[in-house]
């Protein structure tokens, strides 16, 4: 099954889009003019459109000419990151501290793509539900389109979500069931001593020794507590204390995230942790508040939705370019979708890096890194997909 052809054929029209939110990207919850820019397109092809479902989410609504049946919904972020591109090419982000660095901008245009040809055709039973979600980037988007009731207004049987993945050969795809994101986790403790002069330390109580020991101690959690065949990862990543070189200070504060796969693995490395940091701060003498926030869950695939994406794909770019996906300790809030309807996350290749023109910067085209782009080669294949994908699974039975 080649790439549908009427997509292909518009891929010029559709790189132009990507390129337009390229240059204009917006953060979490603030996507005003991408919302608008993503409605007016999907009305202007006759698509049904609903705005404002976590505040700056838009849902648009495809139903078949064949009559009722099934229904699927279709997911792509639409929010930037805050970081400065170091691109200097035409569609370059013109808003410094902004920057589509994560590829949500081509994400939203094969979604696009992919509603424009099924609004056309229409040729399938059932409704697609198109789910263009703002905030994946910290602010729990997709957890605040279901508490505004996405899942009750467009019920759907089941929900794909697809991410542009740098390192893999572009237009091939990745994907596996069960866990393949990490759980996102963050901590704070406090260290309390009493400030000193440096020279006469007997004289207070250091907090730095104890919140050094307790970097250290962290470390032994996955080493020594955890299932070695379960991953985790416990990071620290910022340590402030101290504004003087002669000055012992009162108080030191360690952060960092805290990534695992299951919610036993999570429950057992926040424990250890907690105990960890009261036990070295009481060995100490000094006192410590420890704060732990769970933020997104793991993101785990159903095995029937992924064996079935995997089948549209094969049939799409054939066996050899469909790879079983490494699971990734990076997070995506695609994860409370999945646990309110079956589903699959999976990747799409986006090359590596070697589709840029002229102007990007010096540095590697990875996540999340300011010299990055994505690959307009990828939307023909990538919306393809997508109405492969929906009318597959809306030719089944109920």
């Amino acid at each position: 099954m080649p790439i549908i052809e009427a997509i292909a054929q518009r891929a010029a029209q559709f790189g132009d889009i990507r390129r337009d939110l390229h240059a204009h990207p917006e953060l979490c919850f603030e996507e005003t003019r991408t919302a608008q820019r993503v409605a007016e397109l999907l009305e202007s092809w006759g698509v049904e459109v609903h705005r404002g479902l976590g505040r700056t989410g838009v849902v648009g609504v495809i139903d078949g000419s064949l009559g009722s049946g099934r229904s699927v919904g279709l997911r792509a972020d639409i929010d930037a990151l805050p970081v400065t591109e170091k691109n200097t090419f035409a569609h370059a982000s013109r808003h410094p501290g902004r920057m589509h660095a994560c590829g949500h901008d081509g994400h939203t245009t094969m979604l696009l793509a992919a509603a424009q040809h099924l609004a056309a055709q229409r040729d399938f039973t059932g409704r697609v539900v198109c789910i263009f979600q703002p905030a994946e980037e910290g602010g729990g988007g997709a957890r605040e389109m279901i508490k505004d009731g996405l899942f009750e207004r467009f019920d759907v049987d089941a929900v794909f979500g697809m991410h542009n993945w740098p390192g893999i050969p572009a237009g091939h795809f990745a994907l596996a069931s069960g866990p393949v994101m990490a759980s996102s986790n963050e901590f704070r403790i406090v260290v309390r001593g009493r400030g000193s002069h440096a020279a006469m330390p007997h004289l207070g109580l250091d907090p730095i020794p104890a919140a050094c020991q307790m970097v250290q101690a962290f470390q032994t959690i996955v080493s020594r507590n955890a299932n070695p065949q379960q991953a985790a990862v416990v990071s620290v990543t910022m340590i402030h204390g101290g504004e003087a070189t002669n000055v012992v200070p009162d108080s030191v504060e360690l952060e960092g995230t805290v990534r695992t796969f299951t919610d036993s693995m999570l429950d057992l490395v926040e424990a250890r942790m907690r105990a960890l940091a009261g036990h070295t701060a009481q060995a100490h003498g000094v006192e410590c508040d420890f704060s732990f926030s769970r933020n997104y869950p793991p993101t785990v695939n159903h095995a029937r939705e992924t064996e079935f994406a995997r089948g549209v794909a094969v049939a799409l770019v054939g066996d050899a370019a469909v790879h079983a996906f490494e699971p990734s300790m990076g997070a995506e809030d695609f994860a409370y979708m999945l646990q309110q309807r079956p589903g699959c996350y999976l990747a799409i290749g986006n090359g590596a890096g070697d589709h840029r023109s002229s102007g990007h910067g010096a540095g590697p085209c990875t996540l999340h890194n300011a010299s990055y782009d994505f690959n307009d080669d990828i939307i023909a294949t990538g919306a393809s997909f997508w109405v492969e994908l929906a009318r597959r699974w809306l030719e089944q039975p109920r």
